[in-house]
């Protein structure tokens, strides 16, 4: 019922930009350095492991699609949406959570401002926007890390590497990335949303609400990647 009166409320009017450009620059932008860094040395590491492992079978030539495919369709959602469930998801439900037990939140319902629409709608929308774009983003700086191992480090031929990215790597693997991607959002949003807006009471319920945010949000991530992997495979192989 909480997720169905937010996505009401992202429809109907009024509408409030600044509120929603104001929430995509503290989960998005703001996590944009984070999400760089852990990219970065996540390809860099599936060079590594990518061509110690192929190379026992004399195919080293095919490090950058592994390291691609990986980071498309599997590690580039499920890390940038932990790493932005731990970063702003624990920030979103401690901040609502300190809305409800000061009774801020109260305090727009008797000023007849629908709480769910000023609130919980702008970081749900935030998510949804933010997940795929910092997905996207960390896809593009891991295949540079995994390019600056594998070619600079192991000695990997670059036309080589790149050449089987570019062939390897469809517009249907795009696709599953940012699908899993756009789904993770909805979660996030969802659930660091419903925990701070249902907080108990004291600097205790906040502390609850915030771990129960972080790690409700992290197991529902991953659970839902293995049935979204298994369903956009079977639709896309078909």
């Amino acid at each position: 019922m909480f997720l169905y009166r937010t996505l009401i409320a992202l429809i109907r009017p009024p509408y409030r930009p600044y509120l929603y450009l104001q929430q995509l620059l503290q989960i998005g932008v703001n996590s944009t350095l984070v999400i760089a860094l852990i990219g970065l040395f996540t390809g860099a590491v599936l060079a590594v492991q990518g061509e110690y492992t192929l190379s026992k079978f004399g195919a080293t030539a095919y490090t950058g699609p592994a390291v691609a495919l990986s980071l498309i369709r599997e590690l580039g959602p499920v890390l940038t949406a932990l790493m932005v469930i731990g970063r702003a998801g624990s920030a979103v439900t401690a901040e609502l959570g300190i809305m409800r037990i000061t009774e801020q939140i109260d305090a727009l319902r008797s000023m007849a401002v629908d709480p769910i629409k000023y609130l919980m709608a702008p970081r749900l929308a935030a998510g949804l926007i933010a997940m795929p774009l910092l997905c996207g983003m960390f896809n593009v700086v891991g295949i540079f890390g995994g390019y600056l191992v594998g070619v600079g480090l192991l000695g990997l031929s670059p036309g080589t590497f790149m050449s089987q990215i570019m062939s390897a790597t469809g517009v249907v693997d795009v696709w599953s990335g940012f699908i899993k991607a756009l789904v993770f959002g909805l979660i996030f949003g969802w659930v660091s949303c419903y925990k701070g807006y249902t907080c108990g009471f004291g600097a205790q319920g906040v502390n609850k609400a915030t771990t129960q945010s972080v790690v409700t949000a992290s197991v529902a991530v991953l659970i839902v990647d293995y049935f979204l992997t298994s369903v956009l495979t079977r639709v896309f192989m078909e």
